[in-house]
């Protein structure tokens, strides 16, 4: 609130917490005095509440895009409306409404008016329908789209532009517990009071339990609660917490009266920099304070110099224990157990402060300690995550995880979720004494970063944007916000992450699943590949149109297509074409192809192959029936001008019919594949084709058309038909990889080498073509 990012302590003589502050560390109950817009945050919000209708980079450079071409429209239709003109004027074309040639002196001013009206529209709607405004348009459909079924896919978008980039991801540092585990700890090994005992041994003395059960109950944010009229307990709290206290149960622990035996003076919260949280009780009964601590347990072990033995003894924790005790955490990890030890420490009466202010304070002394008990928990993989790890590498996108569990944990955790195969674990205190050159060095070999803190996790991100990745950061915790700020796509929990890391995050993962970043980065893909099929369709529209139009003009004074038949083919290809290809739903396929720069251009070769061979087919049919139709299709009589002019309007809209169809596969021979499963897809094509025949069958006057035979209508659907078979052997024809438009940016990927471990490539342009 205050913009500063120390911490405001709030007390008894500052007791309020302002809306919109986040709980940094400690706990305590709070009085609501006020909401919404009565708080201090609601203030605020009402001040910057504005839209500022922030375009997202895809947009910008569809802008771009649809400058660049509309300012071709614009020369076409200036040139177009030109040499209508002078044809007019000179005798070589018929004015309006068949109104007959110019002559001087003999046309009234009425019709010479008429006509100049009628070749300035067709000029004007030239640069109408040349203008691709439905670019946005598609951009905005395919993310409003994709917004809504992502939301069926676990993930809430923030932020528009986190979709496309999300397409472009290289890499995903991602947290373990509870994005790759279920995050549902169960204490499976324990060492008690000197020895390996089963989870449980109900066999050890009363001192030992009582001195474990007030560290377990004094100790945890947890609870446990007996449900009315039901003798099961029922436990509240952290996966962590949970499990210890579920282990306690089982050796007899009685929550309410451990909790009555005993007052907590002090606790200090568990620390992601100390990886440990201790509590100061007052025992009841003696008056005597004690200091209980847990916490991984090479932090406790440190601080500990003696060991409770199983006699209830108290021994010195010689080096040769240390050792002992040494591999027995260690044996936990292996077997992918996170640990956790206890130690405590009784207190003299004289160190232990007196007064409330003292007291709120206070620093626990961390030592020395007597080692109480070592743990091991287990937080199994969650389902689907091998395969959706082993999903994004196949789409050239590694994975990196970054925890705080010890190494050998992290190892064993990484392994079952096939990340660390051939790659190398790293500690983070390791990584973040390498000089900046020798991290980017490594980085691009590393897969886990173990006893890793909140600044590595951000210092790995700034290593990987430097070395040119597009970097997606998984995280829950406050901590973690600067790190999900830094990253190209931050992506917050919904279960377990902070609300800090919510609002710094870009996605939330509504389930904390790993397998649903994978379907944000399938959605990102599609959005972009779904703009790409939408400017392959327009600018096939554009280029044939505008050249049929323009070359008739020229060639002999009459274009084609009328202004209200360009408008209609206008609507198909903006507002029905973008629904169309913009909302087509994402394919598994979408993961066997590598990541597409951020700073690639949109139109690739295979885009510009697939659209010129379409557009001269068109053009070339359209020109051969505008200049020899009536000789073709043997047509006479009165009409014989305006059926072959209906012929070419109807075989023109049919023939971006079939084209659409194309446009779903830019590279794929089975155009048909997957077609049925997009309803929307076949209902906007099955509309537009009731539409044209309504068109021409009935609004003759309106669109300057007349009713077609049926052997009509059989040629204007092989015409575009044809576009088909033409699209197929197309695509057979090789494209080069170095980009034929746009700038040429170099970027790295991330590629395998050939034992299977990642290496950083620099290329050029990318693998299919595109530029």
């Amino acid at each position: 609130m205050t913009g500063e990012s120390r911490p405001v302590s709030v007390n008894h003589r500052q007791p309020f917490l302002l809306s919109g502050c986040k709980v940094t560390d400690g706990f305590g109950k709070m009085l609501v005095t006020g909401v919404g817009m009565q708080t201090e945050w609601g203030h605020l919000m009402a001040n910057i509440a504005e839209d500022i209708g922030e375009e997202t980079p895809l947009q910008v450079r569809l802008n771009g895009v649809a400058t660049f071409v509309g300012q071709i429209g614009l020369s076409v239709a200036a040139l177009v409306f030109v040499v209508l003109f002078i044809f007019y004027f000179t005798g070589h074309k018929e004015g309006s409404n068949g109104s007959g040639k110019f002559k001087s002196g003999h046309t009234s001013a009425s019709l010479v008016f008429s006509s100049i009206i009628d070749i300035f529209a067709i000029a004007v709607t030239i640069v109408v329908v040349a203008v691709p405004e439905g670019l946005p348009l598609a951009v905005t459909l395919s993310l409003a789209f994709a917004m809504k079924k992502m939301m069926a896919d676990k993930a809430l978008v923030r932020r528009l532009s986190a979709c496309e980039t999300m397409g472009c991801a290289t890499v995903i540092c991602t947290d373990k517990t509870g994005t790759l585990t279920m995050n549902e700890m169960t204490v499976l090994r324990t060492w008690v009071a000197g020895k390996v005992r089963a989870v449980e041994d109900r066999s050890l003395s009363s001192d030992i339990l009582s001195l474990l059960f007030e560290s377990i109950v004094q100790g945890t944010s947890a609870t446990v609660n007996a449900p009315i009229q039901s003798e099961e307990m029922k436990v509240m709290g952290s996966p962590t917490e949970k499990a210890i206290l579920m282990w306690g149960l089982k050796l007899g622990l009685r929550y309410d009266m451990v909790k009555s035996h005993s007052e907590v003076l002090r606790v200090e919260p568990f620390n992601s920099t100390k990886k440990r949280s201790g509590v100061a009780v007052r025992i009841k009964a003696n008056g005597h304070v004690r200091v209980h601590w847990k916490g991984a347990p090479e932090f406790i072990l440190r601080e500990s110099d003696m060991i409770m033995c199983s006699d209830n003894s108290i021994e010195l924790l010689t080096n040769c224990r240390r050792q002992e005790l040494l591999q027995v955490i260690e044996g936990m990890c292996a077997s992918s157990l996170r640990c956790v030890a206890f130690g405590y420490l009784d207190l003299d009466d004289v160190n232990v402060p007196k007064t409330e202010e003292q007291l709120e304070v206070w620093k626990l002394p961390e030592g020395p300690l007597t080692l109480i008990a070592i743990i091991g928990m287990k937080d199994p993989c969650r389902p689907g995550v091998p395969e959706a790890v082993r999903r994004c590498q196949a789409a050239g996108v590694r994975v990196i995880m970054v925890t705080g569990d010890n190494l050998a944990t992290a190892k064993a955790i990484a392994t079952e979720c096939n990340i660390l195969e051939s790659g190398i674990a790293l500690e983070g205190v390791t990584f973040r004494e390498y000089s900046d050159e020798r991290r980017q060095e490594v980085l691009p070999r590393i897969t886990v970063l173990a006893r890793s803190t909140p600044s590595d996790k951000l210092l790995i991100v700034h290593t990987l944007k430097k070395l040119g990745e597009v970097v997606a950061v998984t995280g829950d915790g406050t901590n973690d916000a600067p790190a999900l700020r830094a990253a190209d796509i931050g992506l917050s929990m919904g279960i377990e992450g902070t609300e800090v890391a919510k609002e710094s995050s870009d996605i939330i993962i509504l389930d904390d699943n790993f397998a649903s970043v994978v379907k944000v980065v399938r959605w990102g893909r599609s959005i972009y590949l779904n703009i790409q099929k939408f400017i392959q369709f327009q600018l096939t529209v554009n280029v044939a149109a505008l050249s049929i139009n323009f070359l008739a003009a020229v060639s002999g004074g009459d274009v084609p297509l009328t202004a209200v038949q360009l408008l209609w083919v206008n609507l198909i290809m903006d507002t029905l074409g973008a629904l169309a290809l913009a909302t087509e739903p994402p394919t598994d396929d979408l993961l066997l192809t590598p990541p597409v720069g951020q700073k690639e251009p949109l139109i690739s070769n295979v885009m510009i192959r697939n659209l010129f061979i379409q557009a001269i087919y068109q053009i070339i049919t359209l020109l051969i029936l505008q200049f020899k139709g009536k000789e073709i299709l043997k047509l006479k009589g009165s009409k014989a001008t305006q059926i072959n002019a209906t012929i070419i309007f109807n075989s023109f809209v049919l023939c971006q019919l079939f084209n659409e169809v194309n446009a779903r596969k830019l590279e794929e021979l089975n155009i048909i594949k997957g077609l049925f499963r997009n309803k929307l897809f076949i209902m906007i094509v099955s509309s537009t084709a009731v539409l044209q025949v309504i068109i021409v069958e009935f609004l003759n006057k309106f669109a300057s058309t007349v009713k077609l035979s049926w052997q009509h209508w059989l040629i204007c659907l092989m015409i575009g038909s044809l576009s088909w078979p033409i699209a197929l052997v197309g695509k057979l024809i090789p494209v080069p990889k170095r980009p034929l438009w746009g700038s040429w940016h170099r970027r790295r990927e991330p590629s395998f080498s050939e034992n299977g471990s990642f290496i950083t490539r620099e290329y050029s342009h990318s693998e299919n073509g595109s530029l």
